[in-house]
């Protein structure tokens, strides 16, 4: 080849190569800065497209592209904030409580994890993105639950007055799905502000009863937590779902549009969209014990796994004694001083992994260390027994439906108020 011609090569060479940097760097372009991090252009066309794609397999209507792009975009901004937050705080969930999860999961679905893995991949996407998306539920999971739970405060007299009332009255066998749509106001907002909400709730309410898709309406509109979802909440009953919902469906209808509601964050429409009774009349308990173990920057996660796997081999040889070493090193507060003692629970009280170990145990049997979102665990099942959750609810069980409610609540509101003390700016689809 001549020079020239190597020249040439060269030249062209190097303007594709500038060419497909460019491009890259579009496709890739920065959407939102919040705070010091960034959302990409890529990730938020990536979500659009599973949603586009579950809405598919569901046959459910989708708003404009721009309603659903804004709906993502918040969506991706309140995933982020978590995020950022997970970091200053040092929660990192490690590829050894992400496997247990994983095997966790397979348990679940009565699968093996390669049988797992296969499944996931048949779906279009591959394992290792499937496993950073789980680890990214995980991480937001734990925040949440480290940052709402010690907003909650329950008293004993909400418990009694609960406990009394569903003795006196019964609770109603019956469970809500609701749909929810919020028109959102600023804090202290102008007239101007409080007029335009207003008129926009109204006009949405006008859209519902001229037979407009709920779901569609709400992916559209809605500044709610569950706007990419339709603005649809999973069956509750009436003492476990926030406030305002308790304080306006009971004795709605099945198809029942209620509202525009007016509370501090704004304009509340909800719908009544199914009502069921209770799956269950009766409730399976479980009586168990357990030892707790959190890893740290002093304990590693492989360090309190090999403590619990020596703990179980001793008290199987009948050299240590489960409460004595549930006083000594358990790192659960409320059971430690009990000798790890749980009491009588229903299993779907304790988190999933927490659960599917208790179903699995014969009475007497001691489980090998397993990991949840609280941290290491071994677990011992003492007893089972089933009970009439309609006759009378302990205690336990009144504290879990106070704590489902004011935590859907602080929830909302921490989020409400993280996102007002962050920095963030949009950009234009031009980068402006």
């Amino acid at each position: 080849m001549k020079p020239i011609n190597r020249l040439i090569v060269a030249f062209l060479t190097l303007v594709m190569s500038q060419t497909a940097f460019a491009a890259q760097q579009q496709l890739d372009a920065v959407a939102v800065q919040i705070n010091d991090g960034v959302i990409l252009q890529s990730e938020i066309d990536n979500m659009i497209s599973e949603v586009k794609r579950n809405a598919a397999e569901s046959g459910q209507a989708l708003p404009s592209e721009q309603a659903l792009r804004t709906q993502v975009i918040e969506r991706l901004i309140l995933t982020r904030l978590q995020l950022q937050m997970a970091d200053r705080m040092g929660l990192h969930v490690g590829d050894l409580q992400l496997d247990q999860t994983i095997e966790n999961i397979a348990k679940e679905q009565n699968m093996t994890v390669a049988q797992l893995r296969q499944a996931v991949e048949s779906s279009g996407i591959s394992f290792s993105q499937y496993r950073e998306q789980l680890r990214e539920e995980i991480t937001l999971g734990e925040v949440q639950r480290i940052q709402v739970q010690r907003r909650i405060q329950i008293s004993p007299q909400e418990i009694s007055a609960l406990v009394k009332m569903i003795e006196e009255q019964g609770m109603k066998n019956v469970e809500f799905q609701i749909g929810h749509i919020l028109i959102e106001l600023p804090s202290n907002p102008t007239s101007a502000e409080l007029e335009g909400a207003q008129k926009r709730a109204d006009a949405v309410l006008k859209r519902l009863n001229e037979g407009a898709d709920f779901r569609q309406v709400a992916i559209a509109a809605s500044s709610g937590p569950k706007a990419l979802e339709g603005g649809v909440w999973d069956y509750m009953n009436i003492n476990e779902m926030p406030t305002l919902f308790a304080e306006v469906v009971n004795g709605a209808k099945k198809g029942d549009i209620i509202g525009p509601i007016k509370s501090g964050s704004g304009f509340h429409i909800i719908k009544v969209m199914d009502i069921r009774g209770m799956q269950t009349q009766e409730i399976n308990e479980v009586k168990s014990r357990h030892i707790l173990l959190k890893p740290s920057p002093i304990l590693s996660e492989d360090r309190a796994k090999a403590m619990l796997d020596k703990f179980v081999k001793e008290i199987r040889e009948g050299k240590a004694d489960f409460a004595d070493l549930a006083r000594q090193y358990s790192e659960d507060p409320g059971s430690a001083a009990k000798g790890g003692e749980l009491g009588w629970a229903e299993p779907t009280l304790y988190v999933p992994a927490f659960a599917n170990t208790l179903n699995e145990l014969k009475k007497g049997q001691i489980s090998e260390p397993f990991r949840s979102s609280h941290g290491w665990h071994i677990v011992q099942l003492e007893d089972r027994r089933t009970s009439d959750a309609t006759d009378k609810f302990n205690t336990n069980r009144a504290h879990q439906l106070i704590f489902r409610r004011k935590f859907n609540e602080e929830l909302q509101n921490w989020l409400d108020e993280m996102r007002s003390d962050a920095y963030i700016h949009v950009y234009d689809q031009s980068g402006e």
